[in-house]
């Protein structure tokens, strides 16, 4: 395949609140004329940003699939609105809906062949609540370590949190009850979460982790007002969040995959396997939630296995 084509560009974003112009920062590789749905990745976080997410890029080249990468508003390279840190009334999944609806329009993506949608982790969430409302154009859909509801993110969370050493549950705890957690037993504890169940890659993080973890830590509005003040620890908007009652509405061929070892546990896969209509299920051996990330072949066969499910004819196609 020929030169991969990259265009940057801003889509403006009118959110009702808010007097100042906002926009969405999006990233094209390839070409949105090649007449093949192009895939729109949602990224995780809330607030990570897309660059973690860029080993998709290659569906264009091997798949001949444009990808559209963007920044939820609120981090990297999109309108920051830190002025809402803590008001939980304004970070709320339908402004991701919206964004993501505003992003489609912008580029012309329900004409024509439509799109894909690959939403990671809280990507996930904002795909399958944006898919159950049938969007048109959208063609398939893929929740990558996705999450059918918060309460069960959070029973997840616990199950593997049960299985770390005696000290490291005690300064999880301690942390949680004296809501400090900056303590070096804490933070020692929160690095071996993310080594087992996060990314599981030595050295870590990997450099396609570190804008990510650049994007959470510099501005904290999203992370902290959605999810709250750690990882294991939810206190934010999402916490009463689920999908589940509209899973059913999914009409969109559903491809489900997380890893083994994942803190999108299988508990929080079930609904998804169980209620959309048209779904596939994947759970990776010795796979963590960055499993795009990882090695001993799983990079490349979550790449394989996305490619060739975005691809496949329908049975409707060949007759």
């Amino acid at each position: 395949m020929a030169g991969v084509q990259v265009q940057e560009g801003k889509a403006p974003f009118k959110v009702s609140s808010i007097d100042e112009p906002c926009f969405t920062y999006y990233k094209i590789i390839g070409d949105l004329s090649s007449g093949t749905p192009p895939v729109i990745v949602a990224h995780g976080g809330p607030g990570a940003g897309h660059e973690y997410l860029l080993s998709f890029a290659a569906l264009w080249q091997e798949y001949g699939l444009p990808v559209v990468f963007y920044d939820h508003i609120g981090c990297a390279a999109s309108t920051h609105l830190p002025q809402k840190a803590g008001d939980q009334s304004f970070w709320q999944v339908q402004l991701f809906q919206d964004e993501l609806d505003n992003l489609v329009d912008h580029l012309g993506l329900r004409r024509g062949p439509g799109f894909h949608l690959l939403g990671q982790s809280w990507g996930g969430m904002l795909g399958a609540a944006f898919a159950a409302r049938r969007p048109p154009g959208l063609r398939r859909l893929v929740l990558a370590s996705a999450l059918a509801s918060k309460e069960l993110a959070t029973r997840g969370t616990n199950l593997l949190r049960n299985q770390m050493p005696l000290e490291m549950r005690q300064a999880l705890d301690e942390a949680e009850q004296e809501k400090d957690y900056d303590s070096p037993a804490y933070k020692s504890a929160l690095d071996f979460y993310y080594r087992k169940h996060v990314c599981r890659v030595d050295p870590f993080p990997p450099a396609e982790l570190l804008p990510a973890l650049k994007h959470l830590s510099e501005d904290t509005t999203v992370y902290r007002t959605m999810n709250g003040p750690s990882p294991l620890t939810a206190d934010g908007s999402l916490n009463a969040w689920t999908v589940i009652p509209h899973l059913p509405n999914i009409t969109a061929p559903t491809l489900v995959y997380n890893g083994e070892h994942d803190t999108s546990h299988d508990i929080a896969q079930v609904p998804f396997f169980e209620l959309i209509p048209r779904v596939r299920w994947i759970t990776f051996p010795g796979g963590g939630h960055m499993c795009h990330l990882e090695g001993g072949g799983l990079r490349e066969r979550i790449l394989k296995v996305v490619g060739e499910f975005l691809t496949q004819k329908e049975i409707s196609e060949l007759q």
